[in-house]
């Protein structure tokens, strides 16, 4: 296995195929090994500080974005990222293809793997997922489903390595709905030895399966993930604190009863001071100032969500490189 390093700049670490594959999709946090999650984060970290060294790196390749839901940060860092790296992206829409609609999905990924190197989908079901990347020839990359939200989560980590230069026993304090950043979270955590404690409503805790497999997961590398229901057991003694919105895209019809449920879980100044000093604050936007964060915090001092945007742009093309570089 390779070793998640790379020197110099001009040869990029990339993710090698599992075997008995042709391909490495990028899905899930969880098919990472703690070498992979450190060598996707020590390429994105060499991308921001040498940015002109991959300016061709993907030239002549083309990426196709299918997003059934609307996005600002995602779609725009990987079409940037793209272009960054000396290759093309294609945007489609709901309306353009329809996926399982207008066309099966198997067919919409065996047309797209003849025409392009990479597709990158933002959908509803995960299974929409596995299935284009058990059908194309091509990487799938997850860039957010209704259980994962891997690319937000490389950025989060590589936000917070950044500024305490280390993720190892780092003890991070999630605030909010048990959902696909919770999960990706969790994920994260367990490949690179971050404790994370999440504080959600009985009732709104992430999926069983996916909790179990990270905590399982994380024995290799020390992590301890813990879910409670006490926002203050959480933040107590933490290093940075994270929050998402409430209501998440397609359950807009829960959104005045998860107001009632949620309402004693706002991230405010009061439960920041039971964080440590200097604790950071993240969000991985777009945020609902005045519900699960206040106005002082996400524009305090201790907020971070600039750099976590900055920092998805770095992942994109991170993930762009480790999926692309040197295949033919």
């Amino acid at each position: 296995m390779h070793s998640g390093l790379r020197t110099p700049p001009s040869t990029p670490w990339r993710l090698l195929p599992r075997p008995g594959h042709t391909k490495y999709d990028f899905l899930s946090l969880h098919e990472f090994s703690p070498a992979e999650m450190e060598g996707l984060l020590t390429l994105a970290a060499q991308v921001k500080a040498h940015p002109g060294e991959f300016s061709d790196a993907l030239k002549g390749k083309t990426a196709t974005l299918i997003f059934e839901k609307p996005s600002l940060r995602t779609r725009v860092t990987f079409e940037v990222g793209m272009a960054q790296l000396g290759g093309s992206a294609i945007y489609l829409s709901p309306a353009d293809i329809a996926l399982g609609k207008r066309e099966a999905v198997k067919d919409v990924a065996r047309n797209l793997a003849r025409w392009v190197q990479v597709v990158i989908v933002r959908t509803f079901a995960h299974r929409i997922l596995e299935e284009m990347a058990a059908e194309a020839s091509v990487p799938i990359v997850n860039a957010l489903s209704d259980q994962l939200h891997p690319c937000q989560a490389v950025a989060d980590v590589l936000t917070l390595r950044e500024h305490f230069g280390t993720l190892r026993g780092l003890r991070l304090a999630y605030v909010g709905d048990g959902n696909n950043v919770a999960q990706a979270l969790a994920q994260a955590a367990a490949k690179t030895g971050m404790h994370l404690t999440i504080a959600t409503p009985r009732g709104y805790e992430p999926d069983a399966f996916l909790f179990m497999q990270a905590r399982e997961d994380a024995a290799a590398t020390g992590a301890h993930i813990l879910v409670v229901d006490d926002p203050a057991d959480a933040v107590a003694g933490a290093d940075a604190v994270y929050t998402d919105v409430w209501t998440s895209m397609g359950q807009e019809a829960e959104t005045a009863e998860r107001k009632k449920v949620f309402a004693s879980f706002q991230v405010n100044r009061e439960l920041m001071l039971l964080a440590r000093p200097g604790a950071l604050f993240l969000h991985c936007l777009p945020a609902h100032r005045g519900e699960e964060v206040t106005e002082a915090v996400l524009e305090g001092p201790a907020s971070v969500v600039l750099d976590q945007a900055e920092n998805r742009l770095h992942v994109a093309k991170a993930v762009l490189l480790a999926l692309l570089e040197s295949r033919t």
